[in-house]
C-alpha cells in the first residue's frame, strides 16, 4: 500500500543569493503531525541544510513562527490535516529580513522591546525583610491577559503597518508596556508613556486588527494599542487642565 504523502513548497535562500527561491519536498501525511514534524522530517530525512528555528514543540517558547499557506502560525501548532490535501507553502515571517530559509533576523524587534522597558520600575524598592509586593486577584486580572505574550513576532509579520513604516514600535512591545502599566507593583508609567505614544509609537496604528487575529495566546495587542491611545489622550488633557498635577 503506497504511503500518502502531502507536499511543502518551502523558501529557501543563502546569504549571497539574489532571490529567494521555492524547493518543493513530499512528506509523509500524518494526521497528527504538524508543519514542524514535517520540517524536521525534511531536515533528518531529506536535506540537513533546511535551517529554521524551533525549541519546546508546545506552543512556548515562540521561536517556530513562519508563514503557512500566506498565514503567521506557530508551525507546532499548525496541523496538516487543516491544509490537505495540499500543498503547504512555508515561508518565513513577512516584515522582517531573512537570514537564511526560514529564520529571520530578530533585532529590530528586540530593540523595540528593550526602548519600552518591559519589566518593573519602581521608584524606591521597599527592603527585602518587608517582604514582597502583594496582589489581589483583580489586580493581577487587570494585566494578566496582556502578559501571556510569547514573543513569537506573528503580530509583527500581520501588521501591514510595520510592513510599510517599519519605525513602528509594534504591537507586541506596546501590549508589553501595557501589561507592566496596568501592574500594581509599577511605578514605569511615566518613564514608558512619552515612548508608547510617540510618532512612532500607537498613533502610527490604524487598527487593522490582525495582531490580535493571529496571536496565538490571545493577547489581543489591538486593545492594548487602542487602550493605550485613551490613556495617552486623557493625559494630554489633564496636562493641559491640571499641568501640576497627572499620573506617576
Amino acid at each position: 500500500m503506497t504511503e500518502e504523502t502531502i507536499t511543502l513548497e518551502v523558501t529557501r535562500y543563502q546569504p549571497g543569493d539574489r532571490e529567494p527561491r521555492t524547493e518543493s519536498f513530499s512528506v509523509p501525511y500524518r494526521k497528527d503531525w504538524v508543519v514542524l514534524d514535517a520540517l524536521n522530517h525534511i531536515k533528518d530525512r531529506v536535506d540537513g541544510s533546511l535551517t529554521y528555528r524551533w525549541s519546546c514543540r508546545m506552543g512556548v517558547c515562540g521561536s517556530c513562527g513562519m508563514m503557512v499557506n500566506g498565514v503567521p502560525k506557530l508551525t507546532c501548532s499548525a496541523f496538516l490535516r487543516d491544509y490537505h490535501p495540499g500543498p503547504i507553502r512555508v515561508e518565513p515571517l513577512a516584515n522582517f529580513p531573512v537570514i537564511r530559509d526560514l529564520v529571520v533576523a530578530l533585532d529590530d524587534f528586540l530593540e523595540k522591546l528593550r526602548r519600552v522597558k518591559p519589566w518593573l520600575i519602581r521608584e524606591t524598592e521597599k527592603p527585602v525583610a518587608e517582604g514582597e509586593y502583594r496582589q489581589t486577584p483583580a489586580q493581577l486580572d487587570a494585566y494578566k491577559q496582556f502578559s501571556m505574550c510569547i514573543n513569537c513576532m506573528l503580530c509583527y509579520a500581520a501588521c501591514p503597518v510595520y510592513g510599510l513604516a517599519p519605525a513602528f514600535i509594534g504591537p507586541a512591545a506596546i501590549a508589553l508596556a501595557y501589561r507592566y502599566n496596568l501592574d500594581s507593583r509599577d511605578e514605569g508609567y511615566r518613564v514608558r508613556e512619552p515612548i508608547v505614544s510617540d510618532s512612532v509609537g500607537v498613533w502610527e496604528c490604524t487598527f487593522v486588527g490582525e495582531c490580535s487575529v493571529v496571536c496565538p495566546k490571545g493577547v489581543d495587542p489591538a486593545a492594548a494599542i487602542q487602550r493605550s491611545k485613551v490613556a495617552g489622550a486623557k493625559d494630554w488633557a489633564m496636562s493641559v487642565l491640571m499641568p501640576w498635577g497627572g499620573r506617576k
